[in-house]
């Protein structure tokens, strides 16, 4: 897990930087855990772009991960090591005993060979995956189920953990890696240790191009449109946006508003709230 940069040939290549994939240990996938991945390019059911900047990109195979680590107390091998093109975090792949094969999140320091089992004995090892309440506290996991049963949602990049700070009845305290303090039930399931390729937030991009293999569009600013696409255009020459603050193109604040439902049914369950991100100054990018 390292950053290989360029030698400035060209213009793109000056800031542009990849990941070695040094960690990477087989090329082709497994075929039986491979699927189709619809492309939806920012549409709904009805064809209407609900997503902005979305579309084009490489075509893909989906990877099919699992997320729930529901084969209990069944050990398997790391067979291999593998570049998922549908996140940025690495997939390992596993040979269980009984012969069959799944992907999971590749936890960082897990090598080919070593040995991993899910259930409420496992040993508090790098992915191996537990009950909540059975790991203890100081721990790092990623992974995490916010239900039981339904498999991780949350902590799933390159380079996250959360970590267990606190037991009390049915419920474990997890500090997230926004720094979010929040209450998990304690039969849910997390796999122990940080997920792998913590480099991933270093690489720099380096030109648009590689942004639309991504499947992502350009952006316009606001500011250089007409007054009836944004609500910043308009005016002659760079004219200010006219407004207390920038908004969106449908005319929401910009920075700082609350998206959030007020009667969410979860939020009793959040101990505080993340760190507010700083406002952009004046050089900051619109909507």
């Amino acid at each position: 897990m390292g950053i290989r940069s360029y030698r400035p040939y060209t213009s793109s290549t000056r800031q542009r930087s990849v990941s070695d994939f040094a960690e990477i240990t087989r090329d082709e996938p497994e075929k039986s855990l491979t699927g189709a991945r619809h492309r939806p390019k920012g549409r709904n059911n009805r064809g209407v772009i609900t997503c902005r900047h979305r579309g084009g990109g490489h075509k893909r195979l989906y990877r099919l991960v699992d997320f729930k680590r529901d084969k209990r107390n069944c050990s398997a091998r790391v067979a291999a090591i593998e570049y998922d093109p549908n996140r940025n975090a690495r997939i390992a792949l596993l040979h269980y005993q009984d012969g069959e094969k799944r992907y999971i999140l590749h936890p960082n320091g897990l090598q080919v060979g070593a040995t991993v089992v899910a259930g409420p004995e496992a040993p508090i090892e790098p992915g191996n995956a537990l009950p909540l309440g059975n790991v203890p506290l100081g721990t790092s996991v990623h992974n995490v189920e916010l239900t039981a049963g339904k498999g991780g949602q949350i902590v799933r990049a390159a380079g996250a953990s959360a970590q267990v700070v606190a037991k009390e009845g049915n419920f474990v305290t997890l500090k997230l890696p926004s720094s979010e303090v929040r209450m998990v039930r304690r039969e849910c399931y997390a796999t122990i240790g940080q997920v792998g390729n913590t480099d991933a937030r270093n690489i720099s991009v380096g030109k648009a191009g590689r942004t639309r293999w991504k499947g992502r569009r350009p952006e316009v600013r606001g500011s250089v449109m007409n007054p009836v696409d944004h609500p910043h255009g308009g005016g002659e020459g760079r004219a200010p946006i006219g407004r207390s603050g920038p908004v969106t193109p449908w005319g929401k604040p910009a920075l700082g508003y609350k998206t959030r439902k007020r009667n969410k049914r979860s939020s009793a369950l959040i101990v505080r709230r993340r760190r507010k991100s700083s406002k952009r100054g004046r050089g900051g990018r619109e909507s």
